[in-house]
């Protein structure tokens, strides 16, 4: 078969196939042009293609199949260069290195509030179980000791037990989010224009995602509270297999005090619901704090550009930090009347919270909700529902100094970069 290009085309130009004209060398005079009518009719424009680079200043791609007027190219309009080594260049690497840290600003916050947080979290949930412990560790100071209790006599092992397994809760609790409203009208967001009948559907929405995840969130909790004196070396996805075993009532056998799913279904829920109102509401309430203060520092012109730049990131990180913080401040005691009922009747072995080094069986005989709630108040009294609430406070201040470590790097990037 033959090409179907014409002869003598060469890929830069096109030399009406006359084998005998001169080219290049000075034996052959190539052929020259000057306008695009000469090159349309052998190359073609692709469409508009967003980020491409193949388009002259201010022209936009014809669609295919027209043909285009034939307008000499004049170039883009002379722009002024710094003597530093060019404007264009200073710009391009401002932008990549805004989108790099931007990027990089919530890569931090999520591995402060998902990985180095979880020994807070795992001590948390410990003091919270425990009602056999004496000291309930309100303040840091006393979270601190223990934790290095915990990590002298058990290793550190003992303070990040169960990580696999919270990312697996979150996983399914995505996933049932998507699946659900998926195949329902349940809406996965509220519009700005909302209706109450809308903002219903959403929360039940929420509320069916947390009925899916609690066999999972039930295993999650007692792979993060079980003493590592005691445990086995169970895989990442044996938080599954426990979920599957408590739906089906099968698994690793269990005491007559377990409660059934059913009596959980309430708590959870609620629990889950209170926490993502509360926690909306003050995001958008600090968001908008912030923006109309970035608003006003824009009007009155005192704003740097490096300041700019921060606005553009850390407002939102702001509200979700503070969001966090107030909604587990505010249902930490129902948090803990949640825990102790998950874990009750599960035969699961803690770790000593007032010695760091003895191990505990957990042995509670609670009715229901209102049940639990009574006991503590009666047995432990109210500071009963604040147990290791220290533990509260270092996760928190750990997570606002990585915010904080994070704006000055980012800052100093930018100051030397403008």
């Amino acid at each position: 078969m033959h090409p179907r290009r014409p002869d003598g085309f060469d890929g830069l130009g096109y030399r009406g196939g006359a084998r005998d004209e001169q080219g290049f060398g000075g034996a052959f005079p190539a052929r020259s042009f000057s306008t695009g009518a000469d090159l349309g009719h052998w190359v073609t424009t692709p469409p508009d293609i967003p980020g491409s680079r193949n388009l002259h200043w201010g022209e936009k791609s014809p669609p295919y199949g027209v043909p285009t007027t034939s307008t000499p190219y004049e170039g883009p309009p002379e722009e002024p260069f710094s003597t530093g080594g060019g404007g264009g260049v200073q710009g391009q690497s401002s932008e990549q290195l805004n989108r790099f840290a931007g990027f990089g600003i919530g890569l931090a916050s999520l591995f402060t509030e998902n990985v180095l947080a979880h020994p807070c979290i795992v001590l948390r949930r410990q003091c919270q179980v425990n009602y056999h412990a004496q000291h309930y560790h309100l303040t840091p100071f006393t979270v601190i000791n223990i934790m290095y209790s915990f990590n002298k006599t058990q290793g550190p092992r003992a303070l990040w037990k169960g990580m696999g397994s919270t990312f697996i809760v979150q996983g399914v609790t995505l996933g049932a989010e998507g699946i659900i409203s998926e195949f329902t009208p349940l809406p996965r967001e509220v519009l700005h224009k909302w209706s109450p009948k809308q903002i219903g559907e959403h929360l039940l929405l929420k509320s069916l995602t947390y009925v899916v995840a609690m066999p999972f969130y039930s295993a999650s909790l007692i792979e993060t509270v079980q003493s590592e004196i005691i445990r086995d070396n169970t895989g990442i996805l044996e938080c599954v297999k426990e979920g599957i075993g408590r739906v089906i009532g099968m698994g690793v056998p269990h005491s007559k005090r377990l409660l059934p799913l059913l009596s959980l279904i309430f708590p959870t829920v609620l629990h889950g619901v209170l926490h993502y109102i509360i926690s909306s509401v003050i995001q958008k309430f600090v968001l908008l704090i912030l923006k109309r203060k970035t608003y006003n520092s824009h009007l009155a012109e005192s704003t740097s550009p490096v300041q700019s730049m921060l606005d553009a990131y850390f407002p939102e990180l702001i509200a979700n930090f503070a969001a966090s913080l107030c909604s587990d401040v505010i249902l930490y005691p129902l948090e803990t009347v949640l825990h102790r009922l998950h874990i009750q009747g599960t035969r699961t072995i803690i770790d000593n919270t007032d010695l760091g080094y003895e191990v505990l069986p957990i042995n509670t005989q609670y009715e229901g909700m209102r049940d639990c709630i009574n006991t503590i108040r009666q047995e432990e009294g109210v500071f009963g529902f604040y147990k290791g609430f220290g533990a509260v406070i270092i996760q928190y201040t750990l997570h606002a100094a990585v915010l904080q470590i994070t704006k000055i790097i980012y800052s100093t990037l930018l100051q030397n970069n403008i």
